[in-house]
């Protein structure tokens, strides 16, 4: 498994999407530090800087390029055979993939939300922020848009819709759909963690904490299934 992690890795940062990952959060890093230093009261730019831009778009966008490239980039340049020919479970490819994507994805994201909710509000709200976002956030996220390379040739495409769509659109107007929402168990599990008006949610933490759990072990069992109807030729049966 440390060898599949070793070449997830140098494949990642070797490829040029990894650039795409650092535009976001410095641009969250320069908003924070701007309001804060202009001196424009938290209760106006934290809410959208650290839910709008912060977790609504960073986080996902960001667990996005890497989810669906630490396995679906093999599958496209056809480099994922060198790893289906050896003789390991469909689940020692996977795993060793779903660390790296959350891993990296947790290691973008935290800081500049530290420093966000820092400035923002208090060092609790940061660590909260940087704890539900960077570790359970991006795991979770990372496991569904892992699956989402399997099982579509465009997964970039449906992860976009899913977050724009589903949890930026319709996520603000109809309730219902909060249920079934990454970004609303991050927000729901932060503000447990550290208190605040600047989070709002009408996800209770029971349910973020349950459907967080069950979206990445759900998603992570998915991933690992379809993998084994791949043939050694990279094609799905």
């Amino acid at each position: 498994m440390s060898t599949i992690t070793w070449i997830t890795a140098r494949g990642l940062f070797g490829r040029r999407r990894f650039l795409l990952l650092l535009p976001l959060p410095l641009v969250l890093l320069g908003l924070a530090v701007l309001c804060r230093s202009l001196g424009v009261d938290p209760g106006q730019w934290g809410p959208p800087v650290l839910v709008g831009l912060g977790l609504a778009v960073v986080l996902p966008v960001v667990a996005l390029i890497i989810g669906t490239g630490v396995l679906g980039a093999e599958i496209d340049d056809g480099t994922v055979v060198h790893i289906l020919t050896k003789p390991l479970p469909r689940w020692q490819i996977v795993l060793p993939k779903l660390a790296v994507s959350a891993g990296v994805t947790a290691a973008t994201v935290a800081v500049p939300l530290y420093v966000a909710g820092v400035l923002a509000d208090s060092v609790r709200l940061g660590l909260a922020l940087a704890a539900a976002a960077a570790a359970l956030g991006a795991l979770a996220y990372s496991a569904f848009f892992l699956a989402l390379s399997l099982v579509t040739r465009r997964p970039v495409l449906l992860g976009l819709v899913y977050v724009l769509i589903w949890e930026g659109l319709l996520g603000n107007f109809v309730s219902g759909t909060k249920v079934l929402s990454i970004q609303q168990y991050v927000i729901a599990l932060a503000d447990r963690l550290a208190p605040t008006g600047l989070l709002e949610t009408s996800v209770s933490v029971p349910v973020a904490s349950v459907m967080t759990a069950l979206v990445s072990v759900g998603f992570t069992v998915l991933a690992i299934d379809r993998l084994r109807s791949f043939s050694v030729a990279g094609e799905t049966s």
